[in-house]
């Protein structure tokens, strides 16, 4: 065959398995269509052609997910289940590592090494969830293409190309956005990028971090929301001077009840960790080394540190991926009930992902490893089945802190559903406590701190069902255990099951 009979030949099938208009090639009542596709390619190369797309760096190019945190570990899982994985999927990140459960970092990662703390491939996705744990060479082994330390810098969205930050030029049938956070900062001009000072989203920020805790005499850790609290837990591992400086009045203000939070910080402050509550940064200040040397606030005081740990809070990394649609209202990429963005072919999962949150008819956005996991699997399911009903998602949040080796006392707390109304609190915090959200006699939201596996079952399906509850009768409860008890019974039938 002539030189131009073979270019007309690839010309023809390139324009018969294109699509107009950006959309995704891959249809869900025809996924023969992709095999087709995909074991063409593979003809013409092993008859010496070379295929119209063979410039594109990546080899798997059906399905692309950008990103590579919890939510892309779980959507390869699911990918995998589907059958839909092998050579056809790719994961672009900025990372060197695969993903893994990023909640380990501010817990177990930072445990000194008496305390046995974890460590990779320990905590890979998906072993939060009980799953199995896909290290590098699961990835290898279920086909799955992995472009490490790489991130994505632009997208094409009429040529449906990526470029990376090396250069490279990546195809995308179906695009999944997973992109998640990056860590909120201090300006520099006050001192928020000098050495000593720590933010933590990755491995390399935390195996920063331990080094600093090593030689660290005296810590500050600014925030008292999940990361202030749970690296404040981890210092007190280390037997480290370690102070919480936040502006709010209490911990945890976004959930915690002032009566919740001041159990906490007793029981941290039992610890030995300090509190300077309702205070302003001015700024950081160094030392004659030119690393921080304390935490200069705007009454002019100053607390002294070695080491110093941000942690207020995190950003939607959108960039660049604006055009695809953002929210103004909650930040983040703009989806629907399956995860799709209003470009077609482009989907938004985790803590990018602007979503509706059904049972409360609002929008939100969730940054939490839950909703990670659970928008993943929904996303991909309603991509590659006929799966069409919407993302349902109860909101759960929780948090461990003191687990390390030889802690006096160990805590975990799980909250679901909304913290909205009137708060009830049962039991003394030792052993355990509980807060119940009552708003127009509905059981709205529920906090349990040290309960039992069955307790912390129940929670889910109080949370739901929102059951109409007796305020007096909850109130006049003696233990964690009664006031459960109570919930559970005004629960319907069919629920209570």
């Amino acid at each position: 065959m002539s030189t131009a009979r073979k270019l007309k030949v690839m010309a023809s099938v390139s324009n018969s398995l294109s699509f107009k208009h950006g959309l995704s090639l891959w249809c869900p009542q025809s996924p023969s269509l992709h095999r087709i596709r995909h074991s063409s390619a593979k003809n013409f190369q092993r008859r010496g052609f070379v295929v119209a797309y063979s410039s594109f760096a990546n080899e798997n190019r059906e399905f692309v997910i950008v990103g590579g945190g919890n939510a892309a570990g779980y959507a390869a899982r699911t990918f995998v289940e589907h059958g839909m994985a092998d050579g056809r999927l790719c994961i672009v990140s900025k990372e060197a590592y695969a993903p893994y459960e990023r909640p380990a970092l501010t817990k177990g990662y930072l445990f000194p090494l008496d305390k046995k703390p974890a460590r990779l491939p320990g905590f890979h996705t998906c072993v939060g969830s009980g799953g199995e744990r896909q290290t590098p060479e699961w990835y290898k082994e279920k086909g799955i293409e992995m472009i490490y330390q790489d991130p994505v810098t632009s997208i094409d969205i009429e040529k449906q190309t990526l470029i990376t930050n090396s250069g490279k030029l990546l195809k995308y049938g179906s695009l999944i956005v997973a992109t998640g956070c990056t860590a909120s900062r201090f300006p520099e001009k006050i001192g928020g990028y000098l050495p000593g000072v720590h933010y933590i989203r990755d491995v390399a920020d935390a195996d920063a971090l331990i080094s600093s805790l090593e030689k660290a005499k005296k810590v500050v850790v600014v925030g008292g929301g999940y990361i202030g609290m749970e690296v404040a837990a981890a210092a007190v591992g280390w037997k480290l001077d370690t102070t919480i400086i936040f502006p709010e009045n209490h911990l945890l203000q976004r959930l915690f009840t002032p009566s919740l939070a001041q159990r906490y910080e007793q029981l941290y402050q039992q610890n030995g960790v300090k509190f300077v509550k309702g205070a302003s940064i001015k700024n950081l200040e160094a030392g004659s080394d030119g690393r921080v040397a304390a935490v200069k606030l705007e009454d002019g005081s100053t607390i002294d540190a070695d080491t110093i740990v941000i942690g207020i809070g995190a950003k939607p990394t959108v960039s660049p991926f604006e055009r695809v649609g953002l929210n103004s209202s909650v930040g983040g990429i703009q989806v629907d009930g399956q995860f799709r963005t209003r470009m077609p072919g482009i989907f938004a999962i985790g803590d990018v992902a602007a979503f509706p949150l059904k049972m409360y008819d609002r929008t939100a956005r969730v940054e939490h490893v839950d909703h990670a996991r659970q928008s993943a699997q929904h996303c991909i399911k309603a991509l590659l089945s006929a799966q069409t009903h919407t993302y349902d998602y109860l909101p759960y949040f929780y948090s461990r802190v003191f687990e390390y080796e030889g802690s006096p006392r160990k805590v975990w707390w799980q909250f679901f559903g909304d913290n909205v109304g009137e708060t009830i609190e049962i039991g003394n915090f030792d052993p355990k406590i509980a807060t119940f959200w009552i708003d127009s006699g509905k059981l709205k939201g529920v906090l349990v701190e040290s309960g039992s596996p069955e307790e912390f079952q129940l929670l889910p399906t109080l949370a739901r069902s929102q059951p109409f509850v007796d305020k007096a009768k909850l109130q006049q409860a003696s233990s964690v255990e009664e006031a459960l008890e109570i919930a559970r019974a005004a629960l319907p039938v069919e629920a209570a099951v």
